[in-house]
């Protein structure tokens, strides 16, 4: 039996050979091995003798059941085949696990472990079938490809079109047949120029397709079956067959005729407001927006229909017997249209009559899709033979006010846009509004003109302007004031000469002033012609109309030389407050100014130094005054900086000696603390300025803290001053102290010992006091 099982496995159709060997006991612990076992274990270390064999084929846990039945001879054989080893894909290894028996009768049953190496086969295998999967999904791809392709272009959003070399179309997407109405049959094999309009749009693509280049996005216009114009942004690209002069054009287009439309309406509208900011008259205003609205919608003329010649002139809402004229044409240079001119000067309409009576009598925007098919039999065989299709047009309404009519014409025929009918109803208001607000203005004019005489000889700036900022009037002291001419004036805006750090603040009151709010006096810099900035304070108002903003009125005072001289003040003032916190305490400066009187008052626990520099009066004997001042001062400045930055009060100097307390004026619990602080800080800054100067100065320093009376008193030449017991204890400490050292007295000490380092110097005969225990101060315990 063992035999056969051996036959099986060696005699496979497979690779030569070649096989490791293991033996196990009942235990399944190996007993031994082959040589080159090790190459084939998931742990090397563990395939040695007396491991269990699971240590290193962790594929046999759970298989115990199986590996005891061969064991004892109830199975031949167990496989486990193509178990892969190694940690990445260069270097996977394949092998199968043979499991046999070996049963004896004298000595204990045993395993055999054969592992064959079969990663050659196994690679090969996986290329075969990886080869085999490849081809399938190719011939799958192959045999769906063109199906999908053309489902992917029917289901474009966009227009697919594609002609051959000679312009002729062969194939379209129903996006094509959407967006130009043509059926599919209706386009194949018809000239490209079917759809596009523009044949010198279509020599440069041809030009593009003889060099082989493609073009993106380029925006042509194009035509509907019904001749009906759209925009197209087009991106094309030249197809090879294979064969020279068999190459096809790929047309991928995109309608942006909407878009196009949104820009024209946006353009439209900032063109209407910018021109009626900047109009100064009626009779200027209307040509510039009849061309404005033709040029930036694409429309070929435009008219403006009165009940009277002059628009001015407004009819009520229900006049209904007014007759319509035309007062102003604009017309573009690509229609032809002299005849339907000289038909339109000599055409009246009444109510309800034509488009512009109809526009008239209904207060609202109206569209006609083709304007020789409407029915108006004085102007449509005029409007034909010009070439005019497409018209629209609104009326000129504010309120109950009607004051006239535009109407525009177009060669093309164009669908019914409401987005545009509702655009052009907001600028008639925009134009009534300027038209209302143009004549109030005339008559502001008209009605001030009686007291011009009494403004020119004003003292006062007055001026009169526009709600658009533009002056209606200046009197003479604003020209004299200000320096500009008439003429000057009438092209200036009032926010032009104002000062840029007031602008804002005067656009601010402008706007509220002309809607309808008081405004207290206001200050403002303008901008003479020369240059220089002149203050005016002032007044203004504003004044209305039928309840519209129509002009402000403003009466200012030249208050320039007085802000001068206030700043002037302002700045002495602050010079003199420099001064005196130079001299007192910023409280008892405060004080003295409220109330200018002796100032006294007790601090019942502060803390006072006195510092003298050692021999220095010896120094001075050999030095003139400025070179003992030059000296002094630096050293002086740095306990000044340290006095500022521990929050103490220096009192005086006398001489080379230095005075300074903590806890007043203010009063603070960490006086001792500071001034213990600054009397370190000021041994260091001493022994900096011998280096940086080459001096061997040293400082004797005197502390002791108690209470003081501190205050100013004499009415001239006001110092800060201490009086009391502590001050003069302090002064003892500093003079019977030693040159470089701290002397410090008992009470100081004892707020201070368990901060600062110290070492008693013990009793000495201080002058007025008898004995007394002193300190010396180290520094800082951290």
């Amino acid at each position: 039996m063992k035999d056969q099982v051996l036959d099986r496995i060696f005699n496979k159709p497979s690779f030569p050979h070649k096989f490791e060997r293991l033996e196990l006991d009942d235990n399944f612990c190996i007993i031994d091995t082959s040589e080159q076992v090790q190459r084939f274990v998931h742990r090397p270390e563990e395939a040695t003798r007396g491991k269990d064999i699971r240590l290193s084929f962790p594929e046999l846990i759970g298989l115990e059941d199986i590996l005891k039945a061969i064991l004892y001879g109830k199975q031949e054989l167990f496989e486990l085949q193509g178990v892969r080893r190694g940690s990445n894909q260069q270097s996977h290894l394949y092998i199968d696990i043979y499991i046999i028996g070996e049963q004896h009768e004298k000595f204990e049953n045993k395993l055999i472990v054969l592992i064959e190496d079969v990663t050659d086969k196994i690679v090969l295998k996986q290329k075969l079938a990886q080869q085999t999967n490849e081809a399938n999904l190719l011939s799958s791809a192959l045999v769906t490809c063109k199906s999908y392709m053309d489902r992917v272009i029917n289901s474009m959003a966009d227009a697919f079109l594609v002609t051959s070399n000679l312009g002729k179309i062969i194939k379209v997407n129903h996006a094509t047949e959407e967006l130009f109405g043509f059926t599919q049959q209706e386009l194949i094999n018809q000239p490209i120029s079917l759809i596009i309009d523009d044949q010198v749009v279509i020599k440069i693509i041809y030009q593009h397709f003889a060099a082989k280049q493609s073009f993106q996005n380029l925006e042509v216009v194009c035509r509907t079956k019904n001749r009906e114009k759209r925009l197209i942004a087009f991106s094309c690209s030249v197809i090879s067959k294979g064969t020279e002069g068999l190459e096809d054009i790929v047309y991928i287009g995109r309608d942006i005729t909407a878009r196009q439309r949104r820009e024209q309406r946006t353009s439209t509208q900032y063109a209407i407001t910018r021109i009626l900011s900047e109009s100064q008259s009626i009779k200027q205003v209307i040509p510039q927006i009849l061309k404005s609205i033709c040029q930036n919608l694409e429309w070929d003329l435009g008219e403006l229909w009165t009940p009277n010649q002059y628009i001015g002139t407004s009819v009520k809402r229900h006049s209904v017997n007014a007759v319509l004229r035309c007062v102003e044409i604009w017309s573009s240079r690509v229609v032809s249209a002299r005849e339907f001119k000289a038909v339109t000067w000599q055409t009246t309409y009444t109510p309800g009559v034509g488009l512009p009576g109809e526009i008239w009598i209904r207060r609202s925007p109206l569209w006609t899709d083709d304007i020789t098919q409407d029915g108006d039999a004085r102007r449509s065989q005029s409007a034909a033979e010009a070439g005019l299709h497409a018209a629209f047009g609104f009326p000129i309404l504010d309120d109950n006010e009607i004051l006239g009519v535009m109407v525009f014409f177009s060669r093309d025929i164009q669908a019914k846009d409401p987005d545009l009918l509702k655009m052009v109803g907001s600028i008639g208001s925009q134009i009534a509004q300027f038209i209302k607000r143009k004549q109030a203005e005339i008559a502001l004019v008209e009605s001030e003109q009686r007291y011009r005489d009494l403004f020119e000889n004003a003292n006062d700036l007055i001026q009169a302007v526009n709600a658009y900022g533009r002056f209606l009037y200046v009197n003479r002291a604003w020209r004299e004031t200000l320096g500009y001419s008439e003429a000057e004036i009438a092209s200036l805006n009032v926010f032009d000469i104002i000062h840029p750090e007031f602008r804002q603040y005067c656009w601010q009151k402008f706007y509220r002033v002309l809607s309808g709010e008081k405004q207290e006096q206001i200050k403002a810099g303008f901008i003479t012609k020369n240059g220089e900035t002149i203050y005016l304070e002032g007044n203004i108002n504003g004044k209305f109309l039928e309840g519209h903003p129509v002009a402000t009125h403003g009466i200012f005072r030249n208050v320039t030389e007085r802000l001068a001289v206030e700043k002037a003040l302002l700045h002495q003032q602050e010079q003199t407050e420099r001064l005196l916190l130079n001299i007192l305490p910023a409280a008892i400066s405060k004080r003295l100014k409220e109330q200018p009187a002796s100032i006294t008052e007790d601090f019942a626990d502060v803390t006072v130094l006195f510092a003298d520099i050692v021999g220095f009066s010896e120094i001075t004997a050999s030095m003139s005054a400025i070179q003992l001042v030059n000296l002094l001062n630096p050293i002086f400045s740095a306990f000044d900086r340290l006095t500022e930055q521990h929050s103490l009060e220096k009192i005086k100097t006398i001489g080379d000696a230095y005075m300074v307390v903590g806890g007043l004026p203010t009063r603070c619990s960490d006086h001792a603390q500071a001034i213990a602080q600054m009397a370190l800080h000021m041994q260091a800054a001493i022994a900096l300025f011998n280096g940086e100067n080459n001096q061997n100065f040293s400082i004797r320093i005197g502390i002791h803290s108690g209470s003081v009376v501190a205050g100013v008193i004499g009415l001239k030449k006001f110092t800060y001053d201490l009086w009391g017991d502590t001050v003069n204890i302090a002064s003892r400490m500093e003079s019977q102290g030693v040159a470089g050292k701290i002397q410090v007295t008992e009470n100081t000490y004892k707020s201070l010992c368990n901060e600062f380092l110290f070492e008693k110097r013990g009793e000495i005969e201080v002058k007025g006091k008898g004995k007394m225990t002193t300190y010396w101060l180290i520094g800082n315990r951290a």
